[in-house]
């Protein structure tokens, strides 16, 4: 039940400016860029940031720092709607770019594309509606760790002034240093070698890249670890261990080893990666049956809540209403993926009902264990494997049926992640005083602008790096490449090297023994199956600065722990802003040189390439974030612009 002795930030009764057309203007802007932002980041790293905390604190730097006006629930505003972008790129990225892997598509279809980003954030918003005061006011076991987060910050900002420039100059040294890597070619964007050693190939290698280094930083020591144990089990043990057993085949060694790792190994993470899908559902499948409670009794509800602004949602008509015309519109994509109306009805149906419970799911969830352990590939998965049985039953086959499948699992997988994100931005508002009616409304603007910029971003990032072909400058897209390889095995002849599935089905169901035997130590560090997998499936050259990354989190986090819990909290929160500035940097300028290459203009010039001075600009790099986040606050402030 609701506590009652409750009050939130800004009293219910107050009535201050919220959504000013300065705030949207500005979430707008912010909104496409972390969209784009984490597009790349996800096609590149197999993983998203959130973008809540970053875009509150630009907003409260431009709108009470530079503009010197600007209310909390202003700011509030604009990071829902920035972060409703950041949701869309992790929904789409998991599934449509297997549309070209796959082979089904030659290019990304615009409108095809911006109506699945579209109408599955839509379900996601609309879906969460009804389950609001149940999961957010009243639910007391969920705490929502990011929402909370990121009410803190704006409280804090609100008294003490912000920290822009963390994220500014942090932007500026992502896009320099992309730049000399992919527009002038200063240094190697990646410096990796291959020697032949007796009977076998072993290879080394590391990415000099801001954004990667931005997060292993935010994902912390534990998860970047595991990142690197994947590509270390890949590149290190399994590659020599299958040239040894096969034979050296002719070619460089640099070559050998790509080859192998792109045709054989990196199947291992295929395996691992559905195992660790289909544990993660089932080791929630008590939440999830409480999710599903929670989201049927809500139906039941009047959603509104009472007279007091804070409780103020939208209405069940117009709930009802949108999602009825959504439901019409996904009806009629299905049929134009699937080329039939009663295949694409029936489609249609099953993936409405599951879109609900899965939101349901995802929105339980991330109140529970955070956004970060949303178990959204195990979801997508199920539902790839589900929608393609349907079809396969229903006598779709071929490239017909690989786009009529994942199109119709990405709908569901953007429904997933935009719940999660909601979530946590209604948790937030909850806690600020917030108007939900509000938030819900402009969440849905962020998920209709977002939902155009996805396919231009898609279609230049395709045409300048190339995503999932398995070469050292293509994107890896892992999620992607695994629900292509997936619906390629059943809906065409091309089979997976079932052996290499199989070694990393083992190797998941290791990694799962050995989670559940620290976790009932209750040790600090943990065996998660889905960053080892995802680690097999990158290249080992992305995995090392991830790696880095949370390295230098741990150090600082570690030096600043005399200060006591509160400089440990400023130290993370600067290290978290100025790595969303360094991914955010670098992901901004790489879409621009894309769309320099994409214009006919032949990049990289060559400059001067070195290794040694590539390697060096990389260390700089990690010592440049570990002496910002470990800088005494009141020093950085007093200079701040926006500071008071």
């Amino acid at each position: 039940m609701p506590d009652n002795d409750f009050r939130p930030y800004i009293p219910p009764e107050s009535s201050i400016p919220e959504t000013t057309i300065a705030a949207i203007v500005l979430g707008v802007i912010l909104a496409l860029v972390m969209c784009a932002a984490n597009t790349y980041l996800g096609l590149k790293a197999g993983m998203t940031v959130s973008a809540s905390i970053p875009a509150a604190v630009i907003s409260m730097g431009i709108l009470k720092g530079i503009l010197r006006r600007g209310t909390i629930l202003e700011n509030n505003i604009v990071q829902t709607i920035a972060s409703a972008g950041e949701s869309l790129a992790a929904g789409i990225i998991f599934t449509v770019p297997a549309l070209i892997i796959a082979g089904a598509w030659t290019d990304f279809k615009f409108w095809p594309t911006t109506l699945i980003a579209m109408l599955g954030g839509s379900l996601g918003i609309l879906f969460m509606v009804p389950l609001r005061r149940a999961l957010i006011v009243e639910e007391k076991e969920l705490i929502f760790p990011e929402g909370v987060a990121c009410a803190h910050v704006l409280k804090v900002g609100d008294r003490r002034g912000t920290a822009i420039w963390y994220v500014f100059s942090a932007l500026f040294l992502g896009m320099l240093l992309k730049g000399m890597t992919s527009a002038l070619a200063f240094i190697k964007s990646t410096v990796e070698f291959a020697s032949r050693i007796g009977r076998s190939v072993f290879y080394v290698g590391a990415d000099v890249s801001a954004a990667l280094v931005g997060v292993g930083f935010i994902v912390g020591f534990n998860i970047s670890s595991l990142v690197f144990i994947g590509g270390a089990l890949a590149w290190l043990v399994a590659i020599p261990i299958y040239v040894t057993t096969v034979g050296v085949p002719e070619g460089a060694p640099l070559d050998i080893a790509w080859q192998i790792w792109s045709t054989q190994i990196r199947y291992m993470g295929v395996g691992a990666m559905v195992v660790g899908g289909l544990w993660s559902i089932i080791k929630v499948a008590t939440s999830m049956m409480r999710g599903i409670s929670e989201a049927v009794q809500g139906l039941r509800r009047t959603w509104p809540g009472g007279p007091l602004r804070t409780e103020d949602s939208l209405e069940p008509s117009k709930v009802a209403i949108g999602v009825a015309l959504v439901s019409m519109l996904v009806f009629g994509l299905y049929i134009y993926l699937t080329g039939s109306a009663s295949i694409g009805i029936v489609a249609g149906v099953a993936m409405v009902i599951a879109s609900f419970f899965f939101v349901a799911v995802s929105s339980y969830i991330v109140g529970l264990v955070g956004s970060s352990n949303n178990p959204v590939s195990g979801m997508t998965i199920c539902t790839v494997l589900f929608a393609s049985g349907l079809l396969l039953v229903m006598g779709m086959s071929g490239s017909a049926g690989m786009i009529a499948a994942l199109g119709v699992a990405g709908i569901v997988c953007c429904a997933a992640c935009t719940a999660g994100d909601v979530s946590q931005d209604l948790k937030t508002g909850y806690l600020l005083g917030a108007t939900p009616r509000r938030q819900q409304m402009t969440e849905m603007l962020g998920v209709f602008i977002s939902a155009f910029a996805i396919a231009p971003v898609l279609t230049l990032l395709h045409k300048a790096y190339g995503i999932g072909t398995g070469t050292s400058e293509s994107l890896a897209a892992p999620q992607a490449s695994l629900f292509a390889s997936i619906v390629r095995a059943m809906f065409t002849d091309k089979n997976l090297p079932w052996t290499m599935v199989l070694i990393g089905g083992v190797i998941g169901i290791a990694l799962i023994a050995l989670d559940e035997i620290l976790r009932n130590r209750n040790s600090s560090f943990r065996a998660y199956v889905m960053p080892v997998a995802v680690g097999i499936y990158l290249p080992l050259a992305l995995s090392v600065p991830i790696f880095l990354g949370g390295i230098v989190k741990s150090i600082v986090t570690r030096a600043m722990a005399s200060r006591g819990s509160e400089g440990v909290e400023r130290a993370m929160q600067r290290g978290l802003l100025f790595s969303s500035g360094m991914i955010a940097g670098e992901a901004l300028m790489g879409i621009v040189i894309a769309g320099i290459i994409y214009a006919g203009v032949s990049l990289p010039i060559r400059i001067f390439q070195n290794d040694p001075v590539s390697v060096i600009f990389l260390l700089v790099m990690l010592v440049i974030l570990g002496v910002v986040a470990g800088l005494e606050r009141r020093r950085v402030e007093g200079k701040s612009p926006s500071s008071r």
